[in-house]
């Protein structure tokens, strides 16, 4: 578990799954879907199926974001290649009430310190599109360099986007988050 102020990311446990459904399965167009790859087909999916095949307790890679002990979202990663050394992340906050506040940036620097404290990368990327510009400002604001622009790649309502990779080094996490460390 990991806090900053009334913002804090943990693992996933039993209790929180009804309110997962909710949030990512209950509806078949969630306005969240807007902006994570929603050139990607999303499906609501009853509750008693959501069980059934989503186990997302207990898992290393995908946990909870909670703003006041309520869940809000989600963070995870996953491995680009079989060797595990190249991680991706991800960050959902599925209510727009939430957005707009720095919450995703707190969530992202959080899961990212935990990365790096628990596995032995030297690097963590993020991938999104050119039309979610909120997530490229908040790769930026934690430190991430535009690595890759896969031009016109994404299609989504009619308009061609480009695929953005971002990411940041070991060391250039560790000036960044701390700078007095010799």
């Amino acid at each position: 578990m990991y806090i900053d102020k009334d913002l804090l990311i943990r693992p996933i446990e039993e209790r929180d799954l009804l309110r997962l459904w909710e949030l990512i399965y209950k509806d078949d167009a969630p306005e969240w879907k807007k902006w994570d790859a929603p050139y990607i087909p999303h499906k609501s999916m009853p509750y008693e199926q959501f069980i059934k095949t989503n186990n997302f307790v207990d898992k290393e890679n995908f946990w909870v974001i909670c703003v006041d002990e309520v869940v809000c979202g989600i963070v995870s990663y996953y491995f680009e290649d079989d060797q595990r050394r190249w991680l991706e992340v991800g960050i959902v906050l599925h209510e727009a009430q939430n957005w707009g506040k720095g919450l995703g940036t707190r969530s992202l620097k959080l899961w990212i310190n935990h990365i790096f404290n628990t596995l032995p990368l030297v690097r963590v990327g993020l991938t999104t599109w050119s039309g979610n510009e909120r997530m490229i400002r908040v790769g930026e604001k934690l430190g991430m360099q535009t690595e890759a622009r896969i031009r016109k790649v994404r299609y989504y309502e009619g308009n061609y986007y480009d695929s953005i990779r971002m990411g940041i080094l070991r060391e250039e996490w560790e000036a960044i988050n701390f700078p007095h460390k010799v």
